[in-house]
């Protein structure tokens, strides 16, 4: 990710400095578990750590020459400690701190997601709430099909997005597993309490059968998670880009005073913000198919995973809370044209009412086919400029038959769209703690 688009809190979570300390963190609180079971010195992790000063430019420098981050690492530290070191990194492999110091950062980053999209949410149910009675002409295929609430619509979006942290919580809960189990996994040099305890310690638990490495179908479950967050808010984006259009002007997202939306045509404001979602969903997607890549590894472990990781790790976390961010600060933001919505309503000549004509008809006793095609001769001719929707009812003579010109006007009210509107609100999602 570019950093301009990258909070502060999330560039330090996967930041070097960061990344060196929580392998330092890692491996005292295991030199500690291994001081209480009498297998180190009493004192070796206090020792380290009060001399201990984390240089992520000297442990480069080492990596130059050593080829290897954690051997460089451990180096970096027995070069301050000295002989304080010698029970450090005791039965583990490289992987168990990797596996576990990845977990921490994923479990970081994901907090922070979880924290936008609760922001998202409370923004989406403000403006849900403020237009719980706004008509607005629904919309299928991109053409007018019935009236229905832009609240609605708005509660709609929030639905998705609280179904969109639901899974992050659960698929975060699910990587925060470490393991601390040894080169292929049995523990041969370790202890199963051992382990526990000090992943414990760190919030996290421990893969319950390990290869060298914490399986990654639990990864991949969690960067799905992510793209699966980043359509939801790819859907809300797109669909207020439908509605910024010169030829609706329903909606509008936020406009600063000095911006200028293109540099040949002053006249432009372009959905711009709307348009960055979609393409960090565009990001998270592919960073998707390169976690579920990841999950076919070589026996107890290969190497191909880890380079991927170093990538999609900090460019998804980051890629999907920047989404978050700016997407809240659209919906906050929103400029919302009644007129426009109530014009577009009319633009169609009451077509938008054929169902509730259908049905007084099928009511009133014909057959739904029938009904069906009668209604449908009379919306077509309208659209086709011979005549309006309403006219063409009242003056055919198959349908005057059946209903008065009251009861085809009675056919026309929005309230029938919107009547059941306080219900659904009723029913909208809590959201999970």
């Amino acid at each position: 990710m570019i950093d301009r688009y990258t909070t502060v809190r999330m560039r330090n979570i996967w930041s070097m400095k960061n990344r060196w300390n929580l392998f330092l963190d890692v491996e005292l609180a295991y030199l500690e578990a291994l001081e209480e079971d009498k297998i180190a010195p009493q004192g070796q992790a206090k020792k380290i750590k009060d001399l201990v000063t984390i240089d992520p430019d000297r442990i480069a420098a080492l990596e130059q020459t050593l080829r290897h981050d954690v051997i460089a690492f451990l180096t970096h530290l027995e070069e301050q400690a000295g002989e304080a070191t010698r029970f450090l990194h005791y039965g583990l492999t490289s992987s168990d701190v990797l596996d576990t110091v990845f977990a921490l950062q994923l479990k970081q980053a994901t907090a922070f997601i979880l924290e936008e999209m609760l922001n998202l949410i409370d923004a989406l149910d403000e403006l849900a709430q403020r237009h719980k009675k706004t008509p607005i002409a629904g919309r299928t295929h991109g053409m007018h099909a019935e009236a229905t609430s832009f609240g609605l619509v708005v509660l709609s979006w929030r639905e998705s997005v609280i179904r969109s942290h639901n899974r992050l919580i659960a698929a975060a809960n699910d990587i925060a597993t470490g393991k601390l189990s040894g080169a292929v996994g049995n523990l041969a040099f370790g202890d199963p309490q051992r382990e526990k305890r000090v992943l414990e310690r760190l919030g996290l638990r421990p893969e319950p059968v390990a290869s060298q490495i914490v399986a990654r179908d639990r990864h991949a479950a969690l960067f799905v998670s992510m793209a699966m967050a980043g359509s939801v808010l790819d859907n809300i984006a797109t669909n207020i880009r439908h509605l910024q259009r010169t030829e609706v002007g329903e909606v509008y997202e936020p406009f600063g005073s000095g911006q200028r939306g293109s540099s040949a045509m002053p006249h432009k404001k372009n959905p711009v913000l709307c348009e960055n979602v979609t393409g960090q969903a565009r990001l998270l997607r592919s960073y998707a198919l390169a976690a579920l890549e990841n999950v076919p590894l070589w026996h107890e472990r290969d190497i191909s995973h880890s380079s991927v990781e170093r990538v999609i790790g900090p460019d998804a976390t980051s890629a999907l809370e920047f989404a978050c961010k700016r997407l809240c600060g659209v919906i906050k933001g929103l400029t919302v044209n009644e007129d426009a919505m109530a014009k577009n309503l009319e633009h169609s000549g009451g077509i938008i009412h054929s169902e509730g004509v259908l049905l007084a008809l099928v009511r009133s006793g014909m057959r739904r086919q029938d009904a069906y095609a009668l209604v449908q001769r009379c919306a077509l001719k309208a659209m086709s400029g011979e005549g309006s929707f309403i006219e063409n009812l009242k003056s055919d003579a198959d349908i005057k038959l059946r209903l008065s010109d009251e009861e085809i006007d009675q056919c026309f009210s929005i309230k029938e769209h919107l009547r059941w509107t306080d219900d659904l609100y009723a029913r909208r999602s809590k959201i999970t703690a």
